[in-house]
C-alpha cells in the first residue's frame, strides 16, 4: 500500500492530494448527515454527496497511480484538468444538497437547470481526459505488460461506464419504467421496481480499479503463469467486464430491476459467464503448453 501511495503522489501530486481531500470530505459528510437528517426523493439528503466523494477518492487516486507508472513525468495538464472538473462536480453536488434540491436531472428552468448543465459538461470532460490517459498508455512499452494491459483495458471499460451517464441524461433520470426516488436496494439505492442505469454505470466505472487489482493478484498468486499468460487472462476478464457493463445497461433499458431479470437477461449472463470461463481456461492451457508445465495456483 505504501508503494502505491508513493507512486500516486509522485505521478501527480494534484490528483493525489485532491483524492485525500475527497476522503476527508467523505468523513465530514458522514458527520454532517448525523445532524442533518433531511431526505430528498425518499433517500437521506447527504447520501448522494457521500457516494460521489468516495467515488472520486478512488477514481483520482487510481489515475494518480497510473500516471506514476509512466517512465517519465507526463500528463500534468490532463491531471490538473481532472482535478478542476472533479472539484466543480463536488461543489455543485454538495451545494445543491445543502439547499435541499436535486443536483442531477434538475429541470427547474433556473439555477438548478444551469448547474446541471455545468455538471453535464464537466462529466463529458472527465470522460475525455480519462480517455487521454488511456491513449497515452497505448503508446507506452512496459516491462510489466500484464499490468499495462489491465490499466489500458480498465480505462477503456471505465469510459464505457461513463457513457451510461450520458444515457441517464438522455433518459432524464437514472430509473427506467418508474420514477426516480422509488424503492431501492440498501446502501446503493438501485431501483427494485424498474430498470436503473446506475448499475451499469457503477460496474463500468470501477473496472478502472478492479482490473489492475486483478492483475496484481494474478502476479502474486499465480507465479507459474508467465506474463504472456497473465496478459491473456486479463484480456478475457476485461472482455467479460465490458460485456457485463453492456448487459446491465440493456437490462435497465428494458425496465428490469437488477434482481428481477427476465429469461433473456439470465441467458445472456450465463453465456457471458461460460464464455469468460472457457476463455480463461484456454489461455491458461496455452500458457502451460508454452512453458511445458501446469501453472502453480491456477486450475486447468
Amino acid at each position: 500500500m505504501e508503494t502505491v501511495l508513493a507512486t500516486a503522489r509522485r505521478g501527480h501530486p494534484g490528483l493525489f492530494w485532491t483524492a485525500l481531500a475527497m476522503a476527508a470530505l467523505s468523513a465530514g459528510i458522514v458527520l454532517l448527515a448525523v445532524f442533518d437528517q433531511r431526505e430528498l426523493l425518499g433517500a437521506p439528503l447527504w447520501f448522494k454527496p457521500l457516494k460521489f466523494t468516495i467515488s472520486f477518492t478512488v477514481y483520482l487516486m487510481a489515475l494518480a497511480w497510473f500516471i506514476g507508472l509512466l517512465p517519465q513525468p507526463a500528463l500534468r495538464r490532463t491531471g490538473w484538468a481532472l482535478v478542476a472538473l472533479s472539484v466543480i462536480e463536488m461543489v455543485i453536488i454538495g451545494g445543491q444538497a445543502a439547499r435541499g434540491v436535486r443536483s442531477h436531472f434538475n429541470d427547474d428552468g433556473g439555477l438548478g437547470s444551469l448547474l446541471f448543465s455545468i455538471m453535464g459538461a464537466a462529466a463529458v470532460g472527465l470522460l475525455l481526459f480519462t480517455a487521454v490517459i488511456g491513449i497515452r498508455f497505448l503508446r507506452e512499452r512496459s516491462d510489466a505488460p500484464d499490468m499495462s494491459t489491465a490499466i489500458r483495458l480498465g480505462l477503456g471499460v471505465s469510459v464505457v461506464g461513463m457513457l451510461t451517464g450520458i444515457m441517464m441524461s438522455i433518459n432524464g433520470g437514472h430509473a427506467v419504467g418508474v420514477l426516480d426516488g422509488g424503492p431501492g436496494l440498501p446502501l446503493v439505492g438501485w431501483s427494485t421496481t424498474g430498470g436503473d442505469l446506475r448499475v451499469s454505470h457503477f460496474v463500468g466505472l470501477h473496472a478502472l480499479q478492479l482490473l489492475p487489482l486483478f492483475a496484481a493478484v494474478l502476479a502474486r498468486w499465480a507465479p507459474g503463469l508467465d506474463a504472456v499468460g497473465r496478459t491473456g487472462v486479463i484480456r478475457v476478464v476485461a472482455a467479460g467486464f465490458l460485456g457485463l457493463t453492456v448487459l446491465l445497461a440493456w437490462q435497465a433499458l428494458r425496465a428490469q430491476p437488477l434482481l428481477a431479470p427476465d429469461l433473456a437477461t439470465v441467458a445472456v449472463f450465463g453465456a457471458l459467464a461460460i464464455g469468460t470461463g472457457l476463455g480463461i481456461r484456454a489461455v491458461v492451457q496455452r500458457s502451460a503448453r508454452s512453458v511445458g508445465q501446469v501453472p502453480a495456483g491456477v486450475a486447468s
